[in-house]
């Protein structure tokens, strides 16, 4: 699934199955209006990939049915996010697999605008994944715009009940 990219200051934001993710593609569709750029939605599979993929036959078959889902994934977040594609703005979808950092910054260029969503991880996650968000704002060469999940209003962090965490302590 690639499409052409739009010319000119392009608006690229990266969309998964996550909250954030559709927080990010709220903002960037908002950003794109106001600032008339075009909008590149891209979602990139983490998908085992060989190195090598004329090594393994199925591999094209891997990478293939990747890329149809990549397409799902994008259609679902614009319908999730604004009912549909936005007719008013010019828009492209890229769906790519392997390391979504590497290759959201690879698309992004100088005078664009790269938009991510970030969401809260679990210990697990943090050790194991490695932060897109992050990689992004480290290597890309363009403005990167983080667009942070908001928190639920009954979070205890909101309404200034924390709740007491193992590192903390409590002094009377």
């Amino acid at each position: 699934m690639e499409q052409d990219l739009p010319g000119g200051a392009r608006l690229i934001v990266g969309v998964d199955e996550s909250p954030a993710s559709r927080w990010a593609l709220a903002w960037a569709i908002g950003a794109a209006r106001l600032h008339r750029m075009a909008l590149v939605a891209v979602h990139v599979s983490r998908a085992p990939v060989h190195p090598f993929p004329e090594a393994l036959p199925v591999q094209h078959a891997v990478r293939a049915g990747e890329e149809a889902r990549c397409a799902e994934v994008i259609t679902a977040a614009f319908e999730d996010v604004a009912g549909g594609v936005p007719d008013d703005l010019t828009t492209a979808a890229i769906g790519r697999v392997g390391d979504p950092g590497y290759h959201l910054v690879d698309l992004a260029r100088e005078g664009d605008l790269l938009v991510l969503g970030r969401g809260r991880r679990g210990l697990l996650s943090r050790i194991f994944l490695p932060s897109t968000s992050m990689y992004c704002a480290r290597h890309a060469r363009t403005t990167v715009v983080i667009v942070q999940q908001p928190s639920a209003p009954d979070d205890p962090e909101l309404s200034g009940d924390r709740s007491r965490r193992f590192w903390s302590r409590r002094h009377p």
